[in-house]
């Protein structure tokens, strides 16, 4: 989704000489202006506005999808993860990936937002695209609650003056996590989804602990050997 504005503006004219002595010249202003609204569907190959995102991601979730797949927390319906113009197709199609917990599939729906109808769709196993913002946040609290988070919780310390006490005010950064031939401890990353987190504090310090897997699919942590 493409947010669209305007930027703002600044004067720049130099104050008139006051005609009266004493008297106090009143600066020129422009005042910003608002915010474009965004079109509720884009044309062409433009990007997906939010309008038709909704739209397609009603489309894509079909009834079976909802009630047999789970999301990364559990509860019933896939991660959704993403949603993108179809540049191949014709008109506007949208293309939307979800993740399945319960099997281990990512599911590619096609639909049609002018037909307002689901073209295709696709899935398979072994496939892990980026990871969505409630995967990041579930990783983080996985990690916060493990043993292995000792060394994470010092070098917030170190890093903020204070003892960590939950996950409020933290921003995680997911990055998907694949094994490597020489893994040990995370061998099982690609048929399970995993996480590398590096983490935001409130104050702005970045603490990186990639050195520790977050498993979202067997909701366990690990450390890269």
């Amino acid at each position: 989704m493409t947010a669209f504005g305007l930027a703002s503006w600044q004067a720049n004219a130099a104050p008139s000489t006051p005609s009266t002595p004493g008297a106090t010249a009143e600066q020129p202003r422009v005042s910003n202006p608002s915010p474009v609204p965004e079109a509720a569907s884009g044309t062409g190959s433009d990007p997906l506005t939010g309008t038709e995102v909704d739209k397609a991601r009603a489309l894509a979730l079909t009834p079976q999808l909802a009630a047999n797949a789970k999301d990364v927390t559990g509860k019933a319906g896939p991660e959704y993860l993403a949603a993108e113009l179809d540049v191949d197709g014709t008109g506007r199609q949208a293309e939307l990936y979800y993740y399945d917990y319960r099997t281990g599939k990512l599911f590619k729906q096609v639909v049609d937002l002018k037909a307002g109808k689901l073209l295709k769709s696709y899935s398979a196993t072994g496939m892990q695209p980026p990871a969505s913002e409630q995967e990041a946040k579930v990783a983080l609290d996985l990690l916060v609650n493990d043993p292995l988070s000792a060394e994470f919780k010092e070098a917030y310390r170190k890093a903020t003056g204070e003892q960590l006490n939950g996950t409020a005010g933290l921003v995680p950064t997911a990055h998907i996590y694949t094994a490597k031939p020489a893994d040990k401890g995370a061998s099982q990353c690609g048929k399970s989804r995993c996480v590398q987190l590096i983490v935001k504090t409130g104050d702005g310090h970045f603490i990186n602990v990639t050195d520790l897997i977050v498993d979202l699919s067997g909701r366990q942590v690990a450390r890269l050997k």
